[in-house]
């Protein structure tokens, strides 16, 4: 469960002591000045770091899942919840003309739902669905991005995740669609609540890992008793626990989550931890596609529906399920890349101008709809007082930094956060 708060400035005085002893445990990256008593650590809730997984699920009842979903009517209708915003774009007849659509992808890890769920997101991904290329692109979003929320922009700086927490999936659209110009057709939210019974319902998955690690759950890191080990290049790993070594070469439940959960043994940090997740996720859809119907079961389907939000009806999921089963056999996982600022909000993602416009241009090329100038630089509408003010780059600024030309003053920007801003800009993974 997440923790509760009473205010928002009480979340954000949590989020920031956290993020300072992250900082003073790792000490390539700490500040030399970081001295004084380490706080105990808290304990984070395993299923912030498996999100993808259970999305994955979604993608494939979605594309997969037509007659799937017809057998668990009552899963798609207890899940249905409009998002009360006017969509960019006619969705019915998107869909009743075959077209490629979009559905943003929320997830959150604070227990069951109730229908007045409020509170960050802690993962988000915007997913287009091509029929005419056969192929789904998933393009990651950092829940750090920098952003002010349309009709909050006094909260600025603000993270992304905290759209939905102003104003639910009506303000997180609307965050998503004046950032990257783009329309999203539909929304889904997601707890974590099944992530272990997915990863088991589909009888284990097999992941080769991309380096050499070791992982207790109970611990963030890798002491303690209850331990996992994963070699590079392979898809074997051992876990110990009582002082007893097993190896297996099928990771369950518990291992993917192991797998999926460790950052700070890795060099590339957040985004090698998303890659591990996206590997986690093929694995799944590979176990989906060899025998769907065996997989995706009726009961299975409804555990899935009790942990989704979504403002897709019965009757959209059953076009989906007719017209987009070929687009499942090319799934193409990219990320919005972002550079690490030490601002107001905490630890976030600055995305600069160049990586924003690439990004509008791989999702609206994705969709079959013309090229267009990226959105707003920050969502809503913000001066280049504030932005100054508060450390950032504006417009100006932020182009700059995307061409590094070095020609722009840069000298009012906060300077960036060591270790931060890894990974390579703009990467991505076609499977």
């Amino acid at each position: 469960m997440a923790n509760e708060y009473n205010s928002r400035s009480e979340r954000r005085e949590h989020e920031e002591d956290e993020q300072r002893h992250r900082e003073s445990k790792g000490a390539a990256t700490a500040n030399a000045n970081g001295s004084g008593p380490k706080k105990p650590r808290r304990k984070k809730s395993p299923w912030r770091w498996l999100l993808y997984l259970l999305i994955l699920i979604l993608i494939a009842l979605f594309v997969f899942g037509g007659m799937l979903y017809a057998k668990s009517k009552n899963a798609v209708d207890n899940s249905y919840k409009p998002s009360n915003i006017k969509k960019a774009r006619n969705v019915d007849k998107v869909l009743n003309d075959g077209k490629p659509f979009s559905v943003l992808l929320l997830g959150t890890d604070t227990g069951e739902f109730g229908r007045d769920y409020k509170g960050r997101t802690d993962s988000m991904m915007l997913v287009t669905v091509n029929p005419k290329e056969n192929k789904t692109t998933i393009m990651s979003i950092p829940r750090d991005s920098l952003v002010a929320v349309p009709g909050y922009e006094s909260e600025f700086p603000a993270k992304i995740n905290s759209a939905y927490e102003d104003g639910s999936s009506a303000a997180t659209i609307r965050t998503v669609q004046d950032w990257l110009n783009v329309p999203i057709d539909f929304y889904a939210l997601v707890n974590m609540g099944g992530l272990e019974k997915v990863v088991n319902q589909v009888g284990g998955i097999e992941v080769k890992s991309p380096l050499t690690f070791d992982f207790n759950p109970n611990t963030a890191h890798s002491e303690g008793d209850d331990l996992y080990h994963f070699t590079k290049g392979s898809s074997t790993y051992t876990h110990t626990k009582n002082g007893q070594t097993k190896t297996y070469d099928t990771m369950d439940g518990r291992a993917a989550l192991a797998f999926s959960r460790m950052r700070y043994a890795d060099p590339n940090g957040d985004y090698g931890r998303q890659e591990r997740q996206r590997l986690v996720m093929q694995g799944i859809l590979d176990k989906i596609k060899q025998n769907p119907t065996k997989v995706l079961s009726s009961n299975f389907i409804e555990e899935i529906g009790k942990s989704t939000q979504t403002d897709m009806t019965f009757g959209d999921v059953m076009k989906i399920g007719t017209k987009y089963v070929s687009a499942a056999n090319n799934i193409k996982s990219d990320h919005i890349q972002g550079n690490g600022y030490n601002l107001s909000s905490g630890s976030t993602e600055v995305v600069y101008r160049g990586e924003q416009q690439r990004a509008t241009d791989v999702l609206r090329k994705s969709l079959d709809l013309k090229q267009k100038q990226t959105g707003n630089l920050y969502s809503g509408d913000v001066s280049d007082e504030t932005m100054i003010a508060n450390g950032v780059p504006t417009l100006a600024q932020s182009e700059a930094l995307s061409n590094s030309d070095g020609n722009s003053d840069t000298s009012n920007i906060a300077p960036q956060t060591d270790g931060v801003a890894t990974g390579s800009a703009g990467g991505s993974t076609t499977n």
